[in-house]
């Protein structure tokens, strides 16, 4: 029969922020543009956090810590997660692209794949979350390698952008996960 951990139970299978800060990440970061609700903002750090998500990216008219509204959701991982802010979403992908990451937006086009299609060359990745209301702008779209799309099969096309950031986030980890179990 299963039985509940305890919250102390819990804590012993938990990083601490320190050891989260220099643990090795997963090689995929979230950039969040011109997102309008801190509340949004903090559950994505604690989603960041809970995916051992490389970086967050605030761009735009991005809200920034510290806010207590994005406190409220993040639980504290805004102290786990490293992020940085950038004014200009353009000038952060290109920075990010230089490193050889690749820039992909999760945004419904005409040729954008299922993040469940992520391939090994798409590793490091960059997923690009756009404004809750108008999804990721025409410029920024044109600066991404690409973009993604969360498969929708009800009468609605979109989620609310924390939602769509943790299931492309977690399903770009479990992908590379089980690209490194293939490589062992």
């Amino acid at each position: 029969m299963n039985r509940k951990l305890r919250h102390d139970e819990l804590l012993t299978q938990r990083l601490t922020n320190e050891t989260a800060l220099a643990a090795k990440r997963h090689p995929v970061s979230l950039l969040l543009h011109n997102i309008r609700s801190l509340y949004n903002v903090g559950s994505l750090f604690r989603t960041a956090d809970a995916a051992l998500a490389e970086k967050l990216y605030l761009c735009g008219y991005t809200p920034a810590p510290p806010r207590k509204e994005i406190e409220k959701t993040a639980l504290g991982a805004v102290d786990s997660v490293p992020w940085e802010y950038e004014q200009s979403t353009i000038t952060m992908i290109r920075k990010i692209r230089s490193q050889s990451v690749k820039v992909l937006a999760l945004e419904l086009t005409n040729n954008s794949r299922s993040v469940y299609e992520i391939e090994k060359n798409d590793y490091p990745l960059c997923l690009v979350l756009g404004n809750e209301i108008t999804g990721v702008d025409d410029d920024v779209l044109a600066e991404c390698d690409g973009a993604l799309e969360i498969p929708m099969y009800g009468v609605k096309h979109s989620l609310n952008v924390s939602v769509a950031g943790g299931i492309a986030l977690f399903e770009a980890v479990h992908g590379w996960k089980k690209m490194q179990a293939l490589v062992k």
